[in-house]
């Protein structure tokens, strides 16, 4: 399995290149501010071909390149539908003060050619990868994670959002916003909600398995088991019933 991450624009999202190995088809996760020169880097150094791009959600810092890294590959977005307004209106995601501040240079924001909606509980099967959509709202009403059984094998070296994980995990997960290494996302952004970001937590996060890693959309990577047992926002959650992949 490949992977390569690193963080993109001023918020410094964490944009993932995910691929079953390297010099084949591969997926983008949240290609962000300034994503594409990056982007383009990685598909170059290791032969990869962008067919899809996955959107953990529609917040500006996590979507602002699709539509160049999606023209560039004739790649296919995934979204989930809450959220998709956002590909061509991401102001309504933000407050209206961050606008002036954000988008200065006049950019342009539309749907790619081709966007695809995601569900709760599906399975994408892109680029030789499966991956299992969990609906995680709380931090905007159509943010998801994506998990996919994880192989050791050539992660990008040098990448400050990516290390080889232990080879017992069982699976990658591709949180977005919903959980960080010692905290969890914001809800106080429009479509933001508190009590919705806790049950997607119970409900989601806690009855998986402590040896997942995830990746999330800021920050270092970390694992299921360590913020179970170190994370003060998880602490108190009653798990949902056990899930696996």
């Amino acid at each position: 399995m490949f992977v390569a991450g690193f963080p993109t624009g001023v918020f410094a999202a964490n944009c993932y290149v995910v691929a079953a190995e390297a010099g084949a088809e591969c997926v983008v996760v949240d290609p962000g501010q300034d994503a594409a020169p990056a982007v383009a880097e990685v598909v170059r150094e290791h032969g990869l071909r962008p067919i899809a791009v996955l959107l953990t959600h529609g917040h500006l810092d996590h979507m602002w390149s699709v539509l160049p890294v999606c023209g560039s590959y004739d790649a296919v977005c995934w979204v989930h539908p809450a959220d998709r307004r956002l590909l061509a209106d991401p102001l309504n995601g933000l407050p209206p003060e961050w606008a002036g501040a954000l988008l200065g240079g006049g950019e342009t924001f539309a749907e790619p050619d081709e966007v695809r909606e995601l569900a709760d509980g599906a399975t994408v099967e892109v680029a030789g990868l499966n991956l299992t959509v969990d609906h995680t709202p709380g931090h905007t009403s159509g943010s998801v994670t994506f998990r996919t059984p994880y192989s050791p094998g050539a992660g990008r070296r040098g990448s400050t959002a990516w290390t080889e994980p232990a080879a017992d995990a069982p699976e990658l997960m591709f949180g977005g916003d919903l959980l960080f290494a010692g905290s969890i996302g914001r809800t106080d952004l429009p479509g933001g909600d508190h009590p919705t970001m806790l049950r997607s937590l119970a409900d989601k996060v806690l009855p998986l398995d402590d040896r997942i890693v995830v990746l999330p959309g800021h920050g270092d990577q970390t694992t299921i088991g360590r913020e179970r047992q170190n994370n003060p926002f998880l602490k108190g959650l009653v798990p949902g019933p056990a899930r696996s992949g």
